[in-house]
């Protein structure tokens, strides 16, 4: 019996399957998500905020002393300079203000991972620097994309998907001229490590570095399983694929 025929038309489903299975599977992945969500947030910012009044950086890479640190969304404005981070994360999310870790529920699995509040701190820091600003006209904004669901009061500058807008948009006082605003962005362009790949790889060289040391601290203390699960994912997301630093909306 001449089984080529079937064989054929299993070749033929394996040929398009196969590829549709690994395009979900990768779509499905933390990884694939923290990328949708981030293209998320720059669409809408470049949507909905307006570039004339706010303007804005994508990715900075800035020395510190202790190697650099990589922001995410840098918003210069007359309202003040809004500094955005994106947090990937499902589940239910526990933390406060106050806490030094929150809690991150799966069904019936349980994360610990840094209060990003204080994680975000040192981005601030390095603006205030660089720029030379009073720390008061400085704002840290956290948006959690992903479908996680807060299951504990949170302070107003911790949202979910879009409503970072809002937060954004409710600074009315004007803190800054138009000259000034201008100023910083040229000195922020100046100060910014070069946005390319060697930047990238760089950066997350230095990355792994502190967390290799600041984990080794932690572990001496018996206090590091939240705070490694927590490096892993920083690590893992830089290192899988370069952001596209060029790019700004």
């Amino acid at each position: 019996m001449d089984y080529s025929p079937t064989v054929a038309q299993v070749w033929g489903m394996l040929t398009w399957f196969i590829p549709a299975a690994l395009l979900i599977g990768l779509l499905k992945s933390p990884w694939a998500k923290g990328q949708i969500g981030e293209l998320l947030v720059r669409l809408f910012a470049h949507w909905q905020l307006d570039k004339q009044i706010y303007r804005r950086l994508h990715n900075v890479t800035l020395n510190t002393p202790d190697g650099t640190t990589q922001i995410d969304h840098v918003f210069l404005s007359p309202y003040g300079i809004f500094v955005l981070e994106t947090k990937n994360m499902t589940g239910w999310i526990f933390g406060s203000e106050k806490q030094a870790q929150w809690t991150q529920k799966l069904y019936k699995r349980t994360f610990k991972f840094q209060n990003p509040l204080r994680q975000n701190y040192k981005y601030l820091k390095a603006l205030e620097a660089t720029l030379g600003v009073s720390a008061e006209h400085l704002h840290l904004v956290i948006t959690f994309v992903g479908g996680g669901t807060f299951k504990a009061e949170v302070t107003a500058n911790v949202t979910q998907g879009i409503c970072f807008i809002r937060y954004i948009q409710s600074f009315r006082q004007p803190v800054f001229s138009e000259a000034e605003v201008n100023g910083m962005l040229h000195a922020l362009q100046a100060s910014r490590c070069a946005p390319t790949l060697a930047t990238h790889r760089e950066h997350v060289q230095n990355l792994k570095r502190r967390s290799s040391g600041v984990a080794r601290r932690f572990l001496n203390a018996g206090r590091c399983r939240g705070f490694e699960m927590h490096v892993k994912q920083e690590i893992v997301v830089y290192a899988l694929l370069p952001k596209l630093y060029k790019r700004e909306y």
